[in-house]
C-alpha cells in the first residue's frame, strides 16, 4: 500500500477494508480488545460488521485511526470509561478521532478544533480557552513597529554608601 493511500482501488464498487487481525497488528492491540471494543460499540467496523459465525469485520482507515487513538489514550493512563465517554462526545458533536486533534493529560481528554479551541470531552464538553503563541507573536511583531520605543535609564551601580549621606 502506498504512503498515504486511504483506500485500496480494486477496480470495482466493492468496499474494502482491514480484517480484524490486520487491524490488531497495525494498532498494537489484542484481538480480544478489538472484539470487545466492536461488541460494545467503542469503535465499530464501518466497512463491514460481523454478521454471524464465519463473517469478517472490515475496518476502514478512519476506523484504524480511531482504534489507535483509543489505544494511545489507554496507554496514557486514561480509563476505558473516560475514553468511551470522550469517543461518544466526539460522535455526538459530529466528529471522529480521525478528524480532530485529541489531547490528554492522563486523566482528562480534550479535543482541539480548527479554531484552536480546546474542548474537554469527558466533563460535559466544557470549553477551555487556548492561545496559540505563534500567530500572536507574528501579529505583535507587525504591530509594535508602529509604536515608538524608549531607552531605559542606566542603573547606577551601588557604591556601598548610604544614599541619604549624599544629601
Amino acid at each position: 500500500m502506498a504512503g498515504n493511500q486511504l483506500q485500496l482501488d480494486v477496480g470495482d464498487d466493492v468496499a474494502v477494508g482491514y480484517r480484524g487481525p490486520t487491524a490488531c497488528n497495525i494498532v498494537g492491540i489484542t484481538y480480544r480488545q478489538l472484539d470487545y471494543w466492536a461488541r460494545t460499540d467503542l469503535v465499530s467496523p464501518s466497512v463491514q460488521r460481523a454478521e454471524g459465525s464465519g463473517s469478517q469485520r472490515l475496518y476502514s482507515f478512519n476506523d484504524i485511526v480511531a482504534l489507535r487513538v483509543v489505544k494511545r489514550l489507554l496507554d496514557a493512563g486514561v480509563s476505558l470509561q473516560r475514553v468511551r465517554l470522550a469517543i461518544e462526545t466526539l460522535a455526538a458533536q459530529g466528529h471522529s478521532p480521525a478528524d480532530v486533534t485529541v489531547v490528554s493529560d492522563g486523566t482528562n481528554v480534550f479535543m482541539v478544533d480548527d479554531d484552536q479551541e480546546v474542548v474537554e470531552l469527558v466533563m460535559g464538553g466544557q470549553g477551555v480557552f487556548a492561545i496559540a503563541l505563534g500567530p500572536v507573536i507574528e501579529e505583535l511583531e507587525g504591530e509594535v513597529t508602529a509604536f515608538p520605543t524608549e531607552r531605559a535609564q542606566p542603573i547606577n551601580p551601588p557604591t556601598g554608601l548610604d544614599d541619604s549621606a549624599e544629601a
